[in-house]
Formats: C-alpha cells, structure tokens, sequence
C-alpha cells in the first residue's frame, strides 16, 4: 500500500463547505431541517458543515456498513445503528462522505422514504461516478473525484487517517 497522496487539500475542502453551507441556508431556512450524519465517515464534514450555518438545526446519526475491512462493497448494507428521533414529516438532509457505488446510500434513501418525512435531500462531500452501480441525485456535492481509494478528512481504511486535514489517495490497497 502506498503512501497518502493529496487529492483535494484543506483550502479548498473549507471553501466547498461554506459554498454548500450557502446552498442549504437558501433552501432550509427558518425550516430547522434534521441532519443525518452517516457515520463514521461524515462526521467531520457534517461538523464543519454545521458550524457554517445560521439557522436551528437538529443533528441524529445513523451506520451503515457494506465495507466492513475490504475496499471492496459487498452489496449488502447491516443498519448497525438506528435513528432515535421521529422523522416523520421533518425535513431531511442526509450527509454522506462518499457515494461510490450507491448501494448504501440508496438503501438509506428508500428507507428513510418509507418513513415519510417532508422532504429528503442528499449532501455528500465526495462522488466517485466511475464506480456507481445505483443511480443517485445528489441535491447538495462538494467533488466528484476519480477512481481512487481515498482516506482523510474523516474517511477512512481500517480505522486509519481519519485525522488527515486533506482528501488523500493511497495505491495498492487490498
């Protein structure tokens, strides 16, 4: 495996955050829409992004996994950890750290859906297009990014470089 390499640094991850943080603020507003942070990948984005609003908020968390230790999905998604808030007829806004293929992403859409809130939206911090299998509107995308494995800013390989300050992509990972 290779070293971290920077993909996207600091500087411009902080000026994607603000831009999407102006894009909610427009459409959420005076509305104290819910956020769900998809852990544990988002929770740095979903704390940035926050800080960058003016506006009541609630927060709530949800994981998913379909990774477990390989770099590969497998297609299926586990719901580790459930929502403890009532969604029913709130709007929502999911935050993701990746959407590669849009197994998981999709399976928490639908089943969110099922729940019936207001609204619904996706805001996700990276899109790997070349590796989408489900079709996914992603209302709110900070890059799309090529086919590499990335790691930093909350995103992570086996529990490591969560802490990297920049979007880095590492080669050679099994």
């Amino acid at each position: 495996m290779s070293k971290p390499q920077k993909l996207i640094d600091r500087e411009d991850i902080e000026k994607t955050v603000k831009r999407i943080a102006s894009e909610i603020s427009n459409d959420f507003k005076g509305k104290n829409p819910l956020f769900i942070g998809v852990l544990t990948g988002a929770f740095v984005f979903l704390s940035d992004l926050i800080r960058q609003l003016d506006f009541n908020l609630e927060i709530e968390f949800i994981r998913l996994s379909s990774y477990g230790n390989k770099t590969e999905t497998s297609g299926k998604v586990n719901k580790v950890l459930g929502l403890k808030c009532e969604i029913k007829n709130r709007n929502l806004i999911v935050v993701e750290d990746i959407v590669d293929t849009g197994y998981t992403t999709s399976f928490l859409l639908d089943w969110l859906k099922k729940k019936k809130p207001t609204s619904l939206k996706l805001c996700a911090l990276t899109h790997k297009p070349a590796r989408c299998k489900v079709p996914i509107k992603i209302d709110y995308l900070g890059f799309t990014i090529p086919d590499k494995f990335i790691v930093g800013y909350g995103i992570d390989f086996n529990g490591q470089y969560r802490n990297l300050p920049d979007i880095c992509f590492i080669e050679n990972v099994e």
